[in-house]
């Protein structure tokens, strides 16, 4: 199974990384985050363990995954990326259905395109605040 989420933020790349980068507190800005851990950093992201709630309605469900994310500049927007990639569960017979059925769009696709919502709405008030880093809230 493989999800892509990819979102186009109306700010700089260097305040999208530093925003991404410090992924660490992102639990702080984001409400839907348990945690958060980089395993390993590179120059366009970097490989991240992170665990979240997902909602349905008032019950919310613990999930953990680990994350590939890239960051690339367009002009003076930036895209951002988060793609997932998993071999499913290891359920006979129902595990590629239940990775490409539910987990993948249901779970993952509605935690990541929260993510990259809220991270959009941060760098994007910080820009029109007119701050010149990451907006001072991550």
């Amino acid at each position: 199974m493989r999800t892509v989420d990819r979102l186009r933020m109306r700010a700089t790349v260097a305040r999208v990384f530093a925003a991404a980068a410090d992924v660490e507190r992102w639990p702080d800005l984001l409400p839907h985050y348990r945690r958060v851990r980089m395993l390993e950093r590179r120059g366009d992201g970097g490989l991240v363990e992170m665990a979240a709630w997902r909602p349905f309605g008032v019950v919310n469900y613990p999930t953990w995954w680990v994350s590939e994310m890239r960051i690339e500049p367009r002009g003076e927007e930036t895209e951002v990326t988060i793609v997932h990639e998993w071999a499913g569960p290891r359920w006979p017979l129902v595990g590629g259905v239940a990775a490409d059925w539910v987990i993948g769009p249901v779970f993952i696709h509605g935690i990541a395109s929260r993510t990259l919502a809220g991270i959009g709405r941060h760098v994007e008030a910080a820009r029109q605040r007119g701050s010149g880093a990451a907006g001072g809230t991550i």
